[in-house]
């Protein structure tokens, strides 16, 4: 017996995995897992010796690619410096107040204040907390329901798992819990009535939003939190002018707007954030994933001067601010955040998903919008998603039990590249390392058509079987 099987066996008699099926994993039914030894630039290689490229940045995360040593020689500086203090009771670290002003100087809105978590999830039960907290502090004790968006992603724990509007994340956890509302998804291609344009059916949205509002009670209504792009529902661009027609209704009945950003944010729409690609003018916004670039463990809660103002006026009154963790502001996470936002600013990934980006877009839809499988080719910067139906002239979805989608997906790791199929359709997703150059986008489409043709011939010779 190998060292690999060793590894394997110890995984699969004690990890739990998210999102993998359990018996079948028990049972060895789906295999050994596969075991990440390393990873250089926007590939990464198996204990078996199998390289991919990683076409989806490990979940949406490694912007600045693998095996960035600047990163790790900061992470090690810090840990022999200080490895460990808390932020309780206003202590710091050089790293983490240099991160703090620097993400104030460059996010949405009107900044003032950030805290710091671990994790996106953490970081939205924080927003949550806040939009009750300020409520609470400005005698509006009533108004503290959150809406979200249907197939809308912002995290598997109580709340925001319960914000997330998928439901496979809800069933059988006791979720959504009360006060969390959903809308309509801002997807034109499935949510259109027929001969409806972008701005009409962006405008719908907006009604119904407001229809929704009034409904429950303007009084009652807190928040609304929305991705600038959606994300895990399908990477889904929004359609013309829903962003201004739905802020128009947040001002009009006084409800803050949290603009989660863990995907979006750090220059992967080709912007550094995507609120300011779509004039979003968000009051709370939330940052993970990019910000160290999945290094190490980091999010953020970046509050607005709307509602930090409130909250430091009730401070004489109410006294401290009474949230935080153990490892809130953690130096080591302070410093590879540091350093992974030298490597953004110094290269210019932003302005690179943008020009790169928009290499890939093309791309996408010279080789896949003709397909007769094909419904759809969508994305923005190093964002992409191609859709694929049963009949592209009615729309007429795939039958589930043909996972097609998935077994795109997996055809492709097949031909060594990592595309993720998502959930809520036959979707394959791609969000490469912002450090993608043209040619490595070339491979990347011609890797995912290859597996895109290999299953559509598969479908022909299961259908006239």
């Amino acid at each position: 017996m190998n060292d690999i099987k060793i590894i394997a066996e110890r995984d699969r008699s004690s990890v739990l995995h998210p999102f993998t099926q359990l018996k079948e994993y028990a049972s060895g039914k789906i295999g050994d897992p596969t075991i990440v030894t390393g990873g250089k630039g926007i590939r990464i290689e198996d204990a078996q010796g199998r390289g991919y490229i990683d076409a989806f940045a490990g979940l949406y995360c490694v912007n600045i690619g693998y095996g960035r040593t600047e990163v790790a020689e900061a992470i090690a500086r810090q840990a022999h410096k200080l490895a460990y203090y808390h932020t309780y009771a206003a202590h710091t670290s050089e790293e983490l107040a240099i991160l703090a002003d620097r993400l104030v100087q460059m996010a949405p809105g009107k900044p003032s204040k950030v805290f710091f978590g671990l994790s996106g999830s953490d970081a939205n039960e924080t927003q949550a907390k806040l939009v009750w907290y300020y409520n609470n502090l400005r005698g509006q004790p009533k108004k503290k329901k959150i809406i979200s968006r249907e197939r809308g992603y912002h995290g598997c724990s109580v709340i925001s798992g319960s914000m997330t509007g998928m439901s496979f994340y809800h069933d059988h956890m006791d979720l959504p819990t009360p006060g969390i509302l959903h809308t309509g998804a801002p997807h034109h291609y499935w949510g259109a009535d027929p001969g409806e344009t972008e701005e009409s059916f962006s405008r719908r949205r907006a009604a119904e939003l407001e229809e929704l509002i009034v409904r429950e009670g303007p009084e009652t209504i807190g928040a609304f939190i929305a991705e600038p792009v959606l994300g895990t529902g399908g990477i889904t661009p929004p359609p013309v002018g829903y962003w201004q027609a739905i802020q128009a209704v947040l001002r009009r009945y006084d409800v803050l707007l949290i603009a989660d950003e863990v995907i979006c944010g750090f220059g992967r729409t080709g912007a550094d954030f995507g609120s300011q690609l779509y004039g979003i003018e968000p009051d709370l916004v939330t940052v993970a994933k990019g910000l160290t670039s999945g290094y190490v463990p980091l999010s953020g809660a970046i509050v607005g001067e709307r509602v930090y103002s409130v909250m430091e006026e009730a401070a004489d009154r109410v006294g401290a601010f009474s949230h935080g963790y153990t490892y809130s502001g953690h130096p080591i996470a302070a410093a590879a955040a540091n350093a992974v936002l030298d490597i953004v600013e110094k290269e210019r990934l932003s302005e690179r998903a943008k020009i790169v980006g928009a290499y890939f877009q093309k791309q996408l839809k010279d080789r896949f919008a003709q397909l007769e499988i094909v419904g759809e080719v969508r994305g923005v910067g190093l964002l992409g998603a191609v859709e694929f139906v049963a009949d592209r002239q009615t729309k007429r979805r795939f039958n589930p039990e043909l996972k097609v989608g998935a077994r795109i997906s997996k055809a492709a790791r097949g031909r060594g590249l990592i595309a993720r199929a998502m959930p809520h359709g036959d979707i394959l997703g791609f969000a490469p390392p912002l450090v993608v150059s043209e040619s490595e986008i070339d491979e990347i489409v011609d890797l995912a058509y290859g597996a895109t043709k290999q299953v559509m011939d598969e479908l022909t010779r299961q259908s006239s079987s």
